[in-house]
C-alpha cells in the first residue's frame, strides 16, 4: 500500500453483503474511503454514487484498472468469489473476499498461489472470530478452569423458510457455504492444529431449493476435543450456541450471556475405585465445591455485527497499512474449505462430489 493514511477501497457488488454489512462499517471508518463501486445494476449504481460519492462502474474489470485503489472488496455471490479473486489478485491487487471463498480446497491454492505471485494481500470476511462471545468462551476454556475439554458444541439454528439465489447448489447455496463459515472457522479455532476427522449429515427441510439447510457436523481427533455444529434452518426452539464438556466443569450460552461452573480437584473428597457393590445398595455420591461465574456481553459490545466488523478491519488496515500479519490467513481458511469439501463429498444430494 502507498504512503496514505486512509485505505482507498474498491467494492464489487452493491448488495445485501456490499452495501449492508462492508459499506455499513467503511462509511463510518476513517481509516477507509470507499472511491469506487461495481454493481450490474443502474439502480444500485445510482444509489453507491449519491450514498458513497463514489465513482461506478459496470463491470469490475473495469475497475480493477486503476491504480489507486488499495484494497478491492469482493461481494459478488458465492459462485464467483473464486474467478474475481483471481481478477483481482492478478490485476496487482489486495482483495478481501466475502466468505464462503471457495467450494473446494484445490482453489483456495489456487488463490494463495495467486497471491504470492503478485505479493498481494488475500484476506477473507471471516469477521465472526472476534465475536465477543467467541472470545469470552476461549478465555475461559484457555484458564484451564474446565479442565480438559472433551466436547464442544456448536449451534447455529433456527426456523426459517428460504427461497433466494442462497439455496441452489449452483450458487454455492446451503447452510454449510451460507452460514457455516461463521461458526466452523470458531469450531476449528477451538479444535487445534491439524486436519479433523469428518461425519457428517445433511437435509432439506423448509427451502425452496436443491441445496441442504440442516447440516449436523462432527469433528474428532486423537488428542483434540470432538466437536459436535449443528446449522440447521428448521430448529424451533434454540437454546444456546455454545456448550463446553469439560472433566472440572462446562460452559454454555449465547451470544448475549454466558455462565459456567467448575471445581477444584485439590478441594474435591478423596476418591478411590471400589469393586464391590457400594454399601447399601448405594449410588456414588458426593458434593463437589462449584464456583459458578457468568458473563454478559458488554453495552459497547451489544451491536454484535458492527463490534466484529470494527475488529475485523481494524487487524486488517494494520496489515495494509504496516505490514503486520494477517489474523486470519489463507492457510486457515484453505482447512475450512477442506472441511466443507469433504462434508458435501459424504452427501449424495451434494453436486460437489462430482
Amino acid at each position: 500500500m502507498a504512503s496514505r493514511k486512509v485505505v482507498r477501497v474498491g467494492l464489487i457488488a452493491y448488495g445485501r453483503s456490499g452495501r449492508d454489512i462492508h459499506t455499513d462499517h467503511l462509511k463510518n471508518d476513517p481509516k477507509y474511503r470507499i472511491v469506487a463501486v461495481t454493481e450490474v445494476s443502474a439502480e444500485r449504481r445510482r444509489e453507491a454514487a449519491e450514498e458513497l460519492g463514489a465513482d461506478t462502474y459496470d463491470d469490475y474489470r473495469e475497475m480493477i484498472r486503476r491504480d489507486d485503489l488499495d484494497l478491492v472488496i469482493n461481494t459478488t455471490p458465492s459462485h464467483l468469489h473464486v474467478p474475481v479473486t483471481l481478477k483481482v489478485l492478478q490485476s496487482g491487487h489486495h482483495c478481501l473476499c466475502e466468505k464462503p471463498l471457495a467450494r473446494r480446497a484445490a482453489d483456495v491454492d489456487k488463490l494463495i498461489a495467486a497471491s504470492k505471485k503478485a505479493k498481494r494481500v488475500l484476506a477473507i470476511y471471516q469477521q465472526s472470530r472476534f465475536g465477543p462471545y467467541f472470545q469470552q468462551a476461549g478465555k475461559v476454556i484457555d484458564s484451564g478452569v474446565l479442565g480438559r475439554i472433551v466436547m464442544i458444541k456448536i449451534a447455529f439454528n433456527g426456523y426459517s423458510r428460504r427461497w433466494d439465489w442462497q439455496t441452489l447448489q449452483e450458487y454455492g447455496g446451503g447452510n454449510l457455504l451460507n452460514t457455516g463459515p461463521h461458526p466452523l472457522d470458531q469450531a476449528l479455532v477451538l479444535f487445534g492444529d491439524g486436519m479433523p476427522e469428518v461425519k457428517c449429515i445433511m437435509d432439506r427441510c423448509n427451502t425452496f431449493g436443491d441445496a441442504e439447510d440442516h447440516v449436523k457436523l462432527l469433528l474428532t481427533g486423537k488428542g483434540h476435543p470432538t466437536i459436535d455444529l449443528e446449522i440447521s434452518s428448521c430448529c424451533a426452539y434454540s437454546p444456546y450456541v455454545y456448550q463446553v464438556y469439560g472433566t472440572q466443569g462446562g460452559l454454555t450460552g449465547t451470544t448475549e450471556d454466558l455462565r459456567w461452573r467448575y471445581f477444584n480437584p485439590k478441594q474435591a473428597p478423596k476418591q478411590k475405585l471400589i469393586r464391590t457393590p457400594m454399601p447399601g445398595r448405594a449410588y456414588c455420591r458426593e458434593k463437589l465445591r462449584w464456583i459458578e461465574k457468568t458473563w454478559t456481553v458488554p453495552e459497547r459490545k451489544s451491536d454484535l455485527f458492527g463490534t466484529m466488523a470494527a475488529q475485523f478491519y481494524g487487524h486488517l488496515y494494520k496489515t495494509l497499512a504496516g505490514g503486520a500479519p494477517l489474523v486470519i490467513t489463507p492457510q486457515q481458511v484453505r482447512r475450512q474449505i477442506a472441511v466443507i469439501e469433504e462434508a458435501h463429498r459424504q452427501n449424495p444430494m451434494s453436486r460437489l462430489k462430482k
